[in-house]
């Protein structure tokens, strides 16, 4: 960790913090808005510091949003990662309902089948349509 006080860029921490797998996927995402830090969108390159708010987009999720607690430029482990942010109460709130809901839903339709249908999957479909041969 670096001393109080200090920046790191803000790919390299999203890297470090491993909500992102690589630090181009990080980059992308930054560049691409999907990133803002402190209300503002703001570039790969910028110095991110302690008690900053950071909140990411992910497609298909809510917005997280967290708050720098700690400042690193190396990928450790998912328990150290875990020491260098804190998320916001609204964000934790918010992630936790939209995992009630996925649970809460049934699969999508046709997730039960597994592979190509069969000649008799096929014969009672065609059935079904009224296409009978």
């Amino acid at each position: 960790m670096a001393p109080r006080g200090d920046g790191i860029r803000l790919d390299k921490w999203l890297w470090a913090a491993r909500f992102f797998k690589t630090r181009s996927l990080a980059t992308e995402a930054v560049n691409g808005g999907r990133v803002h830090v402190n209300d503002a969108r703001v570039k790969a390159s910028r110095d991110i510091r302690l008690d900053d708010t950071v909140q990411i987009t992910r497609p298909g999720s809510p917005p997280v949003t967290v708050i720098v607690c700690g400042i690193s430029a190396t990928r450790g482990p998912a328990t150290v990662a875990e020491g260098l942010y804190r998320e916001t109460e609204e964000s934790h709130e918010a992630g936790e309902r939209a995992r009630e809901i996925r649970r809460m839903t049934s699969a999508p339709p046709g997730a039960h089948l597994a592979g190509r249908p069969t000649k008799r999957d096929r014969r009672r479909f065609d059935d079904s349509r009224g296409r009978g041969g």
